[in-house]
């Protein structure tokens, strides 16, 4: 099982959002912080190409540990729900592929 914790304290904004996650994901350097580069990365979950620092196997799923989730709801809750419906799109292209999902999200 592989665990990532997204420190919700560190994010005030989207750019400190992406930035949060490109350290949280391991995204490569050329990421876009944008939404679509934030699906695309995690939907190599299963593939060795240097998307995420993450390799999982086809019977694992990457668990997002969201650390104070209700005050980060109640601080940001646009990207809360973007978090929620980005994760929502990489399972769904997962299961598009015949795979079980790949993220769950964790709420602490």
């Amino acid at each position: 099982m592989a665990v990532v914790r997204l420190n919700t304290e560190q994010i005030t904004d989207w750019a400190s959002f992406h930035q949060v996650c490109k350290e949280a994901f391991g995204f490569p350097d050329f990421y876009g912080a944008n939404m679509n580069a934030w699906i695309d990365c995690l939907s190599s979950l299963t593939e060795d190409d240097g998307m995420t620092r993450f390799v999982i196997s086809e019977d694992e799923m990457l668990h997002i540990e969201v650390t104070d989730t209700k005050i980060f709801i109640r601080r940001l809750p646009e990207l809360f729900q973007t978090l929620i419906e980005g994760s929502a799109f990489v399972n769904s292209r997962y299961q598009e592929e015949q795979k079980k999902p790949k993220i769950s999200l964790v709420f602490l």
